[in-house]
């Protein structure tokens, strides 16, 4: 990352305490949205590369880290040829795993739109293992984020928001992060709470929630928590 994560808290905390809160939304909003979306992109790649090595076949593989290592090159258009011939060739786990890193080589490539498509049709896949279901209906909401509304975001991950879902954390930052930029800040506040009241928030997450709690709480635009 091009910027290192403490100092970047200590100089919004800083902001925080200042006079110039306006001035600390203009300039870090976005840097909290894509520090959540390199955390929850982490976190999904975890998911899928434990999946993959549980189906493991060399053959596959070798074509799986190939077309990974041209994403990486940003040779989109290779990669995508290549993900394309594993995901109608391939056995075991790796067709499903293509057509995932396919929708995140399109969002690469800057073809957003494609991308939220890919996830959602992913999603909606029965064939497809819940566990890939859900991490594709939340790659999409955290695309939805910048490329779509409140309620589009909403449609994507909030049945995963709830009590003892695996994905709640991320579920309710994408929620909060999206009804913060659609200005809806008592909304954003209920999800950022919900992160903070649960005892089993990961600490990151948590830290930024209280970060945005300190910036709606400055805003004036919604009321501060009770009790």
């Amino acid at each position: 990352m091009a910027f290192n994560d403490d100092s970047f808290i200590r100089e919004v905390n800083e902001e925080l305490r200042s006079d110039q809160m306006k001035g600390a939304v203009r300039r870090f909003g976005r840097y909290i949205i894509a520090i959540a979306v390199l955390i929850v992109l982490g976190t999904i790649g975890k998911v899928a590369y434990e999946y993959w090595d549980n189906n493991a076949s060399s053959g596959a593989g070798d074509q799986f880290l190939a077309a990974m290592k041209l994403a990486d090159e940003n040779k989109t258009d290779e990669a995508l040829a290549a993900l394309d011939k594993l995901e109608k060739e391939g056995h075991g786990a790796y067709p499903v795993l293509a057509r995932m890193r396919a929708a995140t080589v399109q969002a690469q490539k800057g073809d957003n739109a494609g991308a939220i498509a890919s996830f959602q049709e992913i999603a909606k896949d029965k064939s497809v293992p819940a566990a890939v279901q859900d991490a594709a209906k939340m790659r999409a909401g955290w695309l939805l984020i910048e490329n779509g509304t409140y309620d589009q975001v909403s449609a994507a991950v909030e049945e995963m928001a709830v009590p003892g879902n695996a994905f709640r954390h991320s579920a309710r930052e994408a929620l909060g992060l999206a009804a913060y930029k659609a200005g809806n800040m008592a909304q954003a506040r209920q999800w950022f709470q919900a992160i903070v009241d649960d005892p089993d928030s990961p600490r990151a997450v948590g830290n930024r929630a209280h970060m945005m709690l300190d910036l709606i709480t400055a805003s004036g635009k919604a009321p501060a928590a009770q009790g």
